[in-house]
């Protein structure tokens, strides 16, 4: 391998690394290692449940008008999030 070769790998592989997650892992979200989701639901108790379905349909909402695909993933990680918060919590609730 030609060292022009290597530099361009080694390039790409540290640009994968650095590039920035807007969906899971916000860097505006965490400060001082402590990540604002779990300070939210810290802080709301039972009532995190509501503000994960809110943002879920707020994402679907305007994912046309703002940030498309993106807006679609934040959704999706909400809707995970939110079933993963009431597992077993309203099944078979016939």
């Amino acid at each position: 391998m030609t060292d022009y070769n290597r530099i361009m790998r080694e390039i790409e592989e540290k640009q994968k690394k650095d590039k920035v997650d807007m969906v899971n892992s916000p860097p505006h979200y965490n400060e001082a290692g402590i990540e604002c989701i779990d300070a939210i639901a810290a802080a709301l108790g039972d009532g995190f449940e509501f503000y994960l379905q809110g943002n879920v349909i707020k994402y679907l909402w305007r994912y046309r008008y703002k940030n498309g695909t993106e807006d679609l993933n934040k959704a999706e990680w909400y809707l995970k999030r939110l079933a993963h918060e009431v597992e077993g919590l309203y099944d078979d609730k016939s």
